[in-house]
């Protein structure tokens, strides 16, 4: 949240993070995505699926809150086709409403296939890839240099990789000592038309570059929570943190899961049921 209309005293970090909830918690979101597409001819379910445990992560177990429920930390989701992810999480928080999701991408709706900057909970306007990290990496300078202790977390795709702007951020953190940035890519080795590492192979690997570009860097599997939650608890004093999560587009439906064809696309009543039945073990 913007620092500006909370109270900015030192929050702890949290302790208390239930990595078993979050698995529940996440399996119950995919459902609630799953029931969304079922109104739409076509929602980016996929896309929002392998980023769901890095969302949910950040918002219930690393984004430090107050008693109001306030945060002095920042979340932006520069993967903005991921959307509904970070919909379905603000909605378990009490941010959004009901409504607001039920009527999600609908004529005369709130909520778009993307962040719109204003909505409850929402930072920042993301969808043109490659802008998030940019972003970020400038709320983050603002709050070192007004001593603001804050934190901004930012999920961007492996796609984005692919964008200028996100290299000339990742060459600048580091230069201008920022520690209060933590980044996570979402490798889920696909974009929209195919595997990422089969039309930009040299992508990779991805770790030795963002370590030569000065990062603390780690790896972590991208579906699992207590991992997740503890490799953002990694402080450096003067480096940004970067952690590349392995993810699976589509995880969770055995028929969406590393398909391209599913980055945008709503099922038909058969693959619903077949979804829901898989969503629902």
């Amino acid at each position: 949240m913007w620092v500006d209309d909370m109270d900015l005293s030192t929050q702890p970090i949290r302790e208390d993070f239930d990595a078993a909830a979050a698995v529940t918690r996440c399996r119950r979101m995919r459902r609630r995505i799953l029931d969304l597409s079922q109104k739409l001819p076509a929602l980016h379910i996929a896309p929002s699926y392998s980023c769901l445990e890095l969302v949910d992560t950040i918002y219930f177990g690393l984004m430090r809150r107050g008693a109001d429920g306030k945060t002095p930390d920042t979340f932006l989701l520069s993967k903005g086709h991921g959307a509904p992810a970070q919909f379905a999480v603000l909605e378990e928080l009490g941010i959004m409403s009901k409504e607001d999701l039920d009527t999600c991408c609908q004529s005369g709706a709130r909520l778009g296939g993307h962040p719109d900057y204003g909505l409850p909970g929402v930072e920042a306007s993301t969808g043109s890839l490659g802008h998030g990290l940019p972003m970020a990496l400038g709320i983050s300078l603002a709050h070192a240099e007004l001593k603001i202790d804050s934190t901004t977390f930012v999920v961007m795709s492996d796609g984005e990789l692919m964008e200028g702007s996100t290299w000339e951020s990742l060459l600048l953190a580091p230069s201008l000592n920022i520690h209060n940035l933590v980044l996570f890519v979402d490798l889920n080795d696909f974009i929209s038309r195919g595997q990422t590492s089969l039309h930009h192979p040299n992508i990779y690997p991805v770790e030795p570059k963002f370590t030569a570009f000065g990062w603390d860097v780690c790896a972590v599997d991208g579906h699992d929570p207590a991992a997740i939650f503890d490799a953002g608890r990694r402080k450096h004093p003067a480096r940004p943190l970067a952690i590349i999560a392995r993810t699976i587009k589509g995880k969770g439906v055995s028929f969406m899961e590393n398909q391209a064809v599913w980055h945008y696309r709503s099922p038909n009543p058969q693959e619903y049921q077949q979804a829901l039945a898989e969503l629902e073990q």
